[in-house]
């Protein structure tokens, strides 16, 4: 009698996560295929749509770019973070603590120059999403407090704080009585690259170029690879555990902060209480399929960016948008699936043995 086993590869296929990710993709559109037409619909015919709305033409793809920066933006936070084997779930509020001070930038400066408000409202974005994340960061790394429970539960005071400026002391007079902040001034808005693409395209790109390049090239990457991966060597490396800790989390919360500035200044006129748009829990399952690395996180947002715009052009021929959001958590569920046997591999051994010398550890 033969049982199937998981036994560790020495060496992880070459190519295996590229391949896990299409592979979680192919299941996604299997999946959606099979709910489309439980439901009357033609599956061909409403991908053809989704493609055509997101990528198939210039104006197309300038509305998935724009999408893609948030989601990108968020990746990235959540991806700094696990560099260092934390979980920054808290991007969903420091998107909206960084539109929030874009916001209060753009109140006190609405009749400075253009570069310099659009400079000093992304500058305070960063500010606003490094703040919200400084508490989780001091508690993780003075009392080591579980910063999965801190980032969460502070999304929901940042939404209420949103709430009380919308509803208060930032309300539009002349809103008749919705919850809206006034219009931002003419020079608040990020300019125009094509289509509808916004400059925040090249700002997000560079931001995550740039991470790309430390985490993968300098020292301070290294370190924080190290201390994630054993507190104990990092100890002995002399690596300062508390300041990677505080420096990470910071970092983490102001590239989220950075998302709701680039959001507010460069896609709404206003700040609103959806201006988050579940972008900051998205974000982890961008930063999950690109492995928490950041030269992953701009080719996984772009797709997101495609199936989200996409979703959402179809409600036009009765098909829910909600298929889009089915269709992102099958690729996850795909990519995660199949990236199992990247490192493993499926062997059958027979009952009672151990397959630990086989080619591997046994899982």
């Amino acid at each position: 009698m033969k049982r199937p086993v998981l036994v560790r590869r020495h060496r992880p296929l070459r190519g295996g996560q590229p391949l896990a990710f299409a592979v979680g993709l192919i299941l996604a559109l299997a999946v959606g295929a099979v709910l489309l037409m439980a439901a009357d619909h033609e599956p061909l015919r409403v991908y053809q749509r989704m493609f055509e709305k997101s990528l198939g033409d210039q104006n197309a793809w300038s509305l998935t770019l724009n999408r893609a920066v948030p989601l990108g933006l968020a990746g990235l936070a959540v991806a700094v973070a696990g560099s260092m084997g934390l979980w920054n779930i808290g991007a969903e509020g420091q998107i909206l603590a960084g539109a929030i001070g874009a916001a209060w930038v753009a109140r006190i400066g609405g009749t400075w120059p253009g570069p310099m408000l659009l400079t000093g409202m992304l500058v305070g974005a960063v500010i606003g999403g490094g703040l919200l994340a400084l508490v989780p960061a001091m508690a993780r790394a003075r009392i080591g407090v579980n910063e999965i429970i801190t980032t969460l539960m502070l999304n929901e005071i940042a939404l209420r704080l949103l709430q009380w400026l919308i509803h208060g002391p930032w309300k539009d007079p002349d809103s008749y009585n919705f919850p809206l902040t006034p219009v931002l001034p003419a020079q608040a808005h990020l300019p125009t690259l094509f289509g509808r693409a916004h400059f925040g395209v090249i700002i997000a790109g560079a931001v995550i170029l740039v991470f790309g390049i430390a985490a993968s090239r300098t020292a301070w990457g290294y370190e924080l690879r190290v201390a994630g991966s054993s507190a104990d060597t990092a100890r002995y490396a002399g690596i300062s555990l508390k300041r990677k800790i505080l420096t990470v989390l910071l970092l983490s919360g102001g590239v989220a902060g950075l998302a709701g500035g680039v959001e507010l200044s460069g896609t709404a006129d206003r700040l609103t209480e959806g201006i988050s748009n579940g972008f900051g829990y998205a974000g982890i399952i961008v930063a999950a399929l690109a492995l928490m690395r950041p030269s992953g996180v701009a080719a996984v947002a772009l797709l997101f960016g495609a199936v989200q715009v996409g979703g959402q052009s179809i409600q036009i021929i009765g098909v829910p948008a909600s298929i889009s959001t089915i269709l992102q958590a099958f690729i996850l569920f795909g990519a995660i699936g199949a990236g199992v046997f990247v490192r493993y591999s499926l062997r059958l051994v027979p009952t009672g043995v151990d397959a630990s010398g086989e080619g591997g550890t046994a899982a």
